[in-house]
């Protein structure tokens, strides 16, 4: 007689060992021209994605475009000071046989996808790595437009396409998981306090309840 698991974790959620992550074209000239989005707001996000995937040991793939002019955010480069991004002409980076065969050598048929912009070069990556065959989830808010309107109507063409939508502080919840995996928590919510806002001070207010410790100098409720 077949016993029924007592509990199921679905195979469409992110971990750290099932996916590779590219960081698209995260540079300084196409990310002041940002209007999708306050572009504080999206650096921070971009940070908070690098510094969670670093933490994580998730395989990590940076591009650039046209560097001679414009560099990799500091942020994203100090995360990853070792790591020479691979650099392209190409608006599409699945046009670039550097990045298809970083892609196959990982082995992972789950991508995620973020960068600038999103109108071209993360739709046009996303959409090649879908027709390829991959899995693919992309990040909405490490990522922006031109308006608002351009990088909402190429969100949407890629969902309809078949990629799956996530934010940076859903992503980092997924490989996450459980609070009590101290070997990543302490870390993580150092991270997120820094650089996740309102919800990063909610973590640390809700692990000083647990801890016992004094949360008057957080501000807000605890976080799920």
């Amino acid at each position: 007689m077949d016993v029924e698991p007592k509990t199921y974790t679905s195979p469409s959620l992110i971990s750290p060992d099932n996916h590779s992550l590219m960081l698209v074209d995260q540079q300084y000239l196409v990310l002041i021209l940002v209007r999708s989005h306050e572009v504080t707001q999206v650096l921070e996000n971009m940070t908070l994605l690098a510094k969670g995937a670093k933490l994580f040991g998730v395989r990590t793939l940076l591009t650039t475009a046209h560097s001679e002019t414009q560099q990799l955010v500091r942020q994203v480069r100090e995360v990853f000071p070792d790591q020479e991004p691979i650099e392209r002409t190409t608006l599409n980076a699945f046009d670039d046989e550097q990045v298809v065969a970083w892609v196959r050598e990982g082995g992972k048929k789950k991508l995620v996808i973020t960068g600038l912009w999103t109108e071209s070069c993360m739709t046009m990556t996303t959409l090649s790595a879908l027709s390829a065959g991959y899995e693919v989830y992309i990040i909405t808010d490490a990522a922006g437009g031109g308006s608002k309107e351009t990088h909402d109507m190429a969100v949407l063409r890629m969902v309809q396409a078949g990629a799956i939508p996530l934010t940076t502080a859903q992503y980092l919840k997924e490989m996450q998981r459980d609070w009590a995996r101290s070997e990543t928590a302490k870390d993580l919510i150092a991270i997120y306090e820094r650089h996740g806002g309102t919800y990063g001070a909610g973590l640390q207010y809700q692990q000083d309840l647990i801890s016992g410790a004094s949360p008057s100098s957080h501000g807000g409720p605890g976080a799920s």
